[in-house]
C-alpha cells in the first residue's frame, strides 16, 4: 500500500496494480505496465508487485494537487459569494 507522491511514466515493472480510486472513485486495481497504461499519478497506492518512474510532476502541478487547487478554488468562491449575500 505505498502512496504514490508524485505523477510519473513507468519505466519498469513488475506485475504491477495500482489503486486509483481515491482519484476515479473506481474500486478495481489497475494493472500497469511499461507497454499499456504506463501512466502513475500521486495520491494513489500500489496494491501488488513493484517498479520504477520517471517523475513528470509534484505538488500542485501533478493531477492530485490540480484537483485540489480547483477545489479550494472552488470554495474560496463559494464563501465570497456567502459574505456578498450576508452583508
Amino acid at each position: 500500500g505505498d502512496l504514490l507522491p508524485a505523477d510519473g511514466v513507468l519505466i519498469q515493472g513488475n506485475d504491477l496494480k495500482i489503486d486509483e480510486s481515491a482519484l476515479t472513485g473506481e474500486s478495481d486495481h489497475v494493472r500497469k505496465a511499461v507497454d499499456r497504461d504506463p501512466l502513475l499519478l500521486s495520491g494513489t497506492h500500489v496494491m501488488e508487485g513493484s517498479g520504477r518512474m520517471v517523475v513528470t510532476a509534484v505538488g500542485v502541478n501533478s493531477q492530485s494537487g490540480i484537483i485540489f487547487t480547483l477545489l479550494g478554488a472552488g470554495g474560496e468562491e463559494e464563501e465570497e459569494r456567502k459574505e456578498k449575500k450576508g452583508g
